[in-house]
Formats: structure tokens, sequence, C-alpha cells
């Protein structure tokens, strides 16, 4: 399973981006707006730093707009994946834009029936939100299985990269179901590393190295 970052800050894209595990970065205009950048400059930025998928979203509610917009972004980057909504305007652009060859996540993913639908389309990427279909007293997880055996009934091509993740369990659940991708905030990112466990040995075995040293 690929690990996205989600996030627009710079510097934490380039400090995990050292590990050699990140394999792309999801954006959205929340996230551009809390770094206080311009758009088209963050974006550009993050795709020097990352090869691999950097998604830019739409911020228009018209098909038109969506797909001009879309194939402005497209010309930023090679890797640039275009971010549409779950809309009917949408799905249009989303048809669209993956007809002229420019790759498509559609967002705000809620059912299964909405995956089918960004699928059918021709989206590359479906993004659905986990954390807030549990905040919903849904089952996000659940909600990932569906679509992931869905797509495998039918042979398509398009990833699940689940969403608004809240723990690092729900990376784990996600790559045991089968989802292509999780993109996570850097605060579970450094929570995927760590585990106290993991802290206790390492202080054992450093204590006792220390012992050793004094014989």
């Amino acid at each position: 399973m690929k690990l996205f970052l989600d996030t627009a800050n710079l510097e934490d894209i380039k400090k995990y981006a050292s590990w050699g595990l990140v394999d792309g970065v999801t954006t959205n205009p929340s996230l551009i707006a809390k770094e206080g950048v311009n758009f088209e400059k963050r974006v550009k930025e993050i795709t020097k730093v990352i090869k691999g998928p950097v998604s830019a979203e739409v911020i228009s509610n018209d098909a038109k707009e969506m797909i001009r917009e879309g194939k402005k972004f497209a010309k930023w980057a090679k890797n640039i994946y275009v971010k549409c909504p779950m809309t009917p305007e949408g799905l249009i652009a989303t048809q669209k834009l993956s007809k002229a060859g420019i790759r498509v996540n559609m967002t705000l993913i809620f059912s299964a029936a909405q995956a089918l639908l960004a699928a059918k389309a021709g989206a590359a990427f479906v993004s659905p939100f986990i954390g807030r279909v549990d905040d919903m007293g849904q089952d996000g997880m659940e909600l990932i299985e569906e679509i992931v055996q869905m797509y495998a009934n039918y042979n398509f091509k398009t990833e699940v990269l689940v969403a608004s993740i809240r723990s690092p369990r729900q990376v784990a659940e996600a790559a045991m179901i089968g989802a292509d991708i999780c993109t996570v905030p850097t605060a579970i990112y450094d929570k995927l590393v760590k585990h106290p466990l993991t802290d206790n040995g390492l202080d054992k075995f450093l204590a006792d190295w220390k012992k050793s040293k004094k014989k």
C-alpha cells in the first residue's frame, strides 16, 4: 500500500520525504489556506520534492470551470492529479478530464455507490473520508471494504485512496483490507513509527550496554 502525506506544509513534506517512504501528497483548499501561501506556487514546490502523485483541488462548482482549472493545474507538473468533488458537475468534469488524459482524484466520497460512479467516470483515485463516516455513527472501514470488493468484482482500475485517517490502526486496517493508498496527516505519520514498547526496549538495550561497558 502506498502512503501519501495529507499536508501543504513544505518543510514537513521535505522532512518525511527524506525517510524515503512518501509516495505522494494530497492537498486541499483548507490545507493551502492554513499555510497562508499562494496556491500555484506551493503546489509547484511540492511537485519538485515529491515525484509521485500530488493532488490539487479545484474550487469551482461548475463543470466547465472545473475542467478549465483542471487543465491549468495539469500543466504545472507531470505528477499533478486534479481533485474534483463527488457532485453531478464533478462527475461531468471527471469524465472530460480523464478522456483528455488528465488524472483525477475524486474526493468527498462517503458511499460505495458514489465510488462506483467515480470509477465509471474514469477517476484515477477515489478518496473515501472514513473519519467523517465514523463521525456519522457508521463504519468507515466497512466502506473501504465494500469499495475494494466492488472494484475487484469489475476490474476497475481506479485506486482506493483512504482519507480522513484518525489513527495508525486505521492505516493498518486499510492495508489489510487491500486499499491502494492511505493519505495521512503528519501527526499520524509520526505515530506510525512510535510505540511505547519500542521506546522501552531501546532504553533497556542502551542501559544494559552502558552497564556492560563498566565491567
